[in-house]
């Protein structure tokens, strides 16, 4: 008959406790190294779900600090989106603009796609002029950089010539390299399932 599940539980813990020393001793030497403070250029791309959702959540934690925030989205526009009722209930603290015209296959005209990001981009430069700006999200940039809709080193002079303390966010799939290597930190979300697979609608709450 086999022991206890607990009867090996002192070594465990023994051996659990050295291991969290060592790690907490290389985190903290690794922390110890990094004093630095900039702003930061983090992409989020991929083809799995929750690239604006965590853009969103990082706009909330910045208000959370009480910064300053501004929003641009670039593709959709069509329908109110939960992020957009809710954010604007505190304008004086982030200025949302929705600017897309919906999303490439509904507006089905290139040139008025291409209007719409440029008049995005347009506001989305006066934000990235503002130091008091704290942070800046771009959603669906990388769509309209990928579709040829703006002119991408005129995007990336842009970013590069921001506030230097301004954390700026950008979002969606395709995200071109130029901004992959321009960026500080950058996440690739992979989609492992989709429920818009099993015929389930994008629903209020979860997507939109």
């Amino acid at each position: 008959m086999s022991g206890s599940p607990n009867s090996d539980a002192p070594d465990r813990d023994e051996r659990h406790l050295a291991r969290m020393l060592r790690k907490k001793a290389v985190i903290d030497e690794r922390i110890a190294n990094s004093p630095n403070e900039c702003g930061l250029l983090l992409v989020l791309s991929g083809n799995g779900k929750g690239k604006s959702s965590s853009a969103f959540g990082m706009l909330a934690r910045a208000m959370g600090h009480g910064m300053q925030c501004g929003v641009v989205q670039f593709i959709k526009g069509r329908n109110s989106t939960g992020e957009e009722l809710f954010f604007r209930r505190f304008p004086e603290q982030v200025r949302f603009h929705v600017m897309g015209e919906g999303f490439t296959w509904e507006t089905q005209d290139r040139q008025r796609d291409i209007a719409a990001a440029e008049a995005a981009w347009a506001v989305s430069r006066q934000l990235l002029s503002d130091p008091g700006i704290g942070l800046v999200v771009l959603d669906e940039l990388n769509i309209a950089l990928k579709h040829g809709y703006l002119d991408l080193d005129q995007v990336l002079g842009d970013l590069q010539a921001r506030p230097p303390m301004q954390h700026v966010v950008v979002t969606g799939r395709g995200a071109k390299p130029e901004l992959i290597e321009l960026a500080d930190t950058v996440t690739e979300m992979g989609m492992v399932k989709h429920a818009f697979q099993a015929g389930i609608k994008a629903q209020k709450g979860v997507e939109l």
